[in-house]
């Protein structure tokens, strides 16, 4: 997130001591109000991305229960936003039940994270394009998005200064 990690040896510690130390972390989450999810992270992280880069619009996070619309932007657009940490697809886009062609969002922000939870890179995919490479997963009802060298090819994509170097 920012450069003032510590690092920590936690080979050392015991494992009561190891879940004395997440049980401080979580605490300290909760009392700055910050996402406990990678998916938050990821939300946060792209939203901060957007309106700290000079050129992009600005985003706002919707209003918590809004389907499918992580963030608004001062243009007035919607923005999905999902994150690939580990996997290979983005998690899922539910389409609407009364009618399953409507356009949901204008543009999909994929969030890349390493391991240690800090921004790869942001693709973003307009509605004609998510709706081009989408597929179905059968068991959820839902959409997702593959995260195939193809696909992402097909994307704008964002990288954070660390990485563009």
């Amino acid at each position: 997130m920012d450069d003032e990690t510590t690092e920590i040896s936690l080979e050392g510690l015991s494992d009561e001591a190891l879940y004395r130390l997440r049980a401080r972390l979580q605490r300290e989450i909760r009392r700055r109000d910050l996402p406990t999810t990678v998916g938050g992270v990821a939300e946060q992280l792209a939203i901060r991305y957007f309106n700290s880069t000079r050129g992009l619009p600005k985003l706002q996070e919707a209003r918590a229960g809004t389907a499918n619309v992580d963030a608004n932007s001062d243009r007035g657009e919607r923005y999905s936003i999902k994150c690939i940490q580990t996997g290979r697809k983005t998690g899922t886009i539910y389409p609407d039940r009364a009618d399953p062609d409507k356009r949901l969002f204008e543009y999909l922000l994929i969030v890349m994270l390493d391991d240690d939870w800090s921004l790869k890179a942001i693709y973003q995919i307009d509605w004609d394009l998510f709706v081009k490479v989408r597929s179905w997963d059968i068991r959820m009802n839902a959409w997702y998005v593959g995260a195939s060298a193809r696909t992402l090819a097909q994307a704008k994509i964002y990288l954070p200064a660390s990485a563009s170097r």
